[in-house]
C-alpha cells in the first residue's frame, strides 16, 4: 500500500522580548504564508487521514490558518513529542501511525523536519519557514526507517 507523509514547517514565527520558544506566535510574514501553504496544499494532497501538529503556539496558529483552506480537513491531533523533535523521534512517531491512515500531515520544526526528510529520501531537503514537502513510500508505517521513502515534491509558499 502507497503511503505519503507530507511535512510542514510552521510559519514564520515572530521572537517577542520575554516569551519562551514553545509560545512565540506566528509574524505577520507567518499569518501571510501559512494560508498560502494551505492552499497548496489543497492543490497537490488530496485529503489527509490525519494531522498531528506540534504543541507549540506557532504550530498550532499554523494549522489553524491552514486547515481553513483545505477542502475537508481532519481533526488535529497535538503531540507534544513534535515540538523540538529529532528525526529519530519523527521516525518513531511515524511508526505508530495508524494502519487505515494513508495520507498524514505533520507539522512541526526544524532542525528535526529537514533531517527526517533527508534520511527518509536519502537526499538532503532545506524547508525554510511554510516549507512542505511530500513524501512517499510502501508498506506499513511501522516500515518508516532511513531510505523508506521518495521525495514527490518540496514547495515553499509564500502570501
Amino acid at each position: 500500500m502507497r503511503r505519503e507523509l507530507v511535512i510542514l514547517r510552521h510559519a514564520k514565527s515572530d521572537w517577542p522580548y520575554g516569551v519562551a520558544d514553545e509560545e512565540r506566535p506566528l509574524a505577520e510574514r507567518g499569518r501571510r504564508d501559512a494560508p498560502e501553504a494551505g492552499k497548496w496544499l489543497r492543490a497537490h494532497v488530496p485529503a489527509f487521514d490525519l494531522v498531528l501538529c506540534s504543541t507549540a503556539k506557532r504550530t498550532r496558529q499554523t494549522w489553524h490558518l491552514v486547515r481553513r483552506e483545505l477542502a475537508s480537513p481532519p481533526e488535529v491531533t497535538h503531540d507534544g513529542r513534535l515540538y523540538g523533535a529529532s528525526a529519530g523521534t519523527l521516525a518513531a512517531i511515524a511508526r505508530e501511525l495508524p494502519g487505515e491512515a494513508r495520507t498524514v500531515l505533520f507539522i512541526g520544526h526544524n532542525p528535526g523536519l529537514e533531517d527526517f526528510v533527508s534520511e527518509l529520501a536519502g537526499r538532503g531537503c532545506t524547508l525554510k519557514t511554510s516549507s512542505i514537502a511530500v513524501l512517499s513510500g510502501k508498506g506499513d508505517w511501522s516500515g518508516v526507517r532511513p531510505g523508506w521513502a521518495n521525495l514527490d515534491e518540496v514547495a515553499k509558499p509564500r502570501g
